[in-house]
């Protein structure tokens, strides 16, 4: 039986911004850190779920040989780009600024909770249609 792709796209949605927290999370961790640049997780492609072709992709961070020399490394996990809302760069090169990132934090638990709210609802409706209680 497939997957509803109501129930699909919330379940890509979820992962992404569990994906984006993380990363987050690494921008503040590293908002010290000299030359650092904040990342993000771009939106995920729901043409897929509904039979469609997709979208432009959004750039990818491609690391050069004089990155890789300082001693930076390919970030995990797919869909990781380079953090498009910069305010500020510090002197250093570190652009993370922790309002915006605390910010960003707040999105994802906003858009994880509307998520959670949809996920619920669906779930209600699928046992009302099976007979059962919603």
């Amino acid at each position: 039986m497939n997957t509803p792709p109501i129930l699909a796209g919330i379940r890509e949605r979820m992962q992404n911004l569990s994906e984006r927290q993380r990363v987050v999370a690494t921008n503040i961790a590293n908002s010290e850190t000299p030359g650092y640049k904040a990342r993000d997780v771009s939106e995920p492609n729901f043409a897929a779920l509904v039979g469609g072709s997709g979208m432009i992709a959004a750039p990818r961070v491609q690391l050069t040989d004089r990155m890789k020399s300082l001693g930076a490394i390919q970030p995990a996990g797919s869909g990781i780009v380079l953090d498009k809302d910069i305010t500020e760069t510090k002197p250093d090169g570190n652009n993370v600024t922790l309002e915006d990132q605390l910010l960003k934090m707040g999105e994802v638990q906003a858009d994880f909770q509307a998520m959670t709210g949809l996920y619920r609802k669906q779930m209600s409706m699928l046992k009302t249609a099976l007979g059962g209680r919603g």
